[in-house]
């Protein structure tokens, strides 16, 4: 019987990443789990079980990213995919009338912490020509007005561009998933109408079950209605 590959994901205690974690799980995958909700996180693993391991730490921490990836491998044997989902929007859009210390936290969560994911999973994605996937979005691909949100977006989308070149030297694969408005915590009422967190975890799954020789660099995502 081949063994259980398994992921790491940033963002993992709501929306997407724990819908992801729960997807992953059903396809026979181990996940590591990381987000700063410790209580969150906890319920989580002990619904998820052994092939689970949560960890509460912020991903704005590059050590604390480092740590989590070593207790992973050392739990499960190996990496096989990191998911660079962590991130926030801002309350105030715009520039004149946004707040720079709230863009701050926002390119910390949504830029530094995704590139801190990869510094992370790298060596150990080399080890098994792995894989790593962030979480972009329709905003990282058309023009909104005044978006300093979208713009960290095009960042993410760009990056995961450059890194699908650098990765493809050695095997490994990156996709950047980029879903429209999901109905998730992000937004401050629900969406019901909307894509639902499960809808981007089947996408990520679907990227993680292509053959070696194939690698999906982007799957855009969006809402019918």
């Amino acid at each position: 019987m081949a063994k259980a590959k398994t992921l790491f994901i940033t963002g993992a205690s709501s929306g997407i990443g724990e819908a992801t974690a729960r997807a992953a799980i059903a396809e026979g995958w181990n996940v590591g789990l990381m987000a700063r909700s410790a209580d969150k996180l906890a319920a989580l693993q002990a619904e998820l079980g052994d092939a689970c391991l949560a960890i509460a730490a912020d991903a704005t921490d590059l050590e604390a990213q480092v740590r989590a990836v070593q207790e992973v491998v050392s739990q499960f044997g190996g990496l096989d995919a990191a998911f660079a989902n962590a991130g926030m929007g801002v309350q105030t859009p715009g520039t004149e009338a946004g707040d720079p210390a709230e863009w701050r936290q926002m390119i910390d969560l949504n830029i530094m912490a995704l590139l801190f994911t990869a510094r992370a999973a790298l060596p150990e994605l080399r080890k098994t020509k792995g894989h790593l996937l962030m979480t972009g979005s329709i905003a990282g691909k058309v023009h909104l007005s005044g978006s300093i949100y979208g713009a960290t977006k095009w960042f993410v989308h760009g990056y995961a561009g450059n890194m699908a070149q650098e990765m493809r030297e050695w095997g490994g694969r990156c996709t950047v998933i980029a879903p429209g408005m999901v109905n998730t915590p992000f937004f401050s009422e629900a969406k019901p109408d909307k894509l639902q967190p499960e809808d981007i975890a089947q996408a990520v799954i679907y990227a993680l079950s292509q053959p070696e020789r194939a690698n999906v660099q982007e799957i855009a995502v969006m809402p019918t209605g």
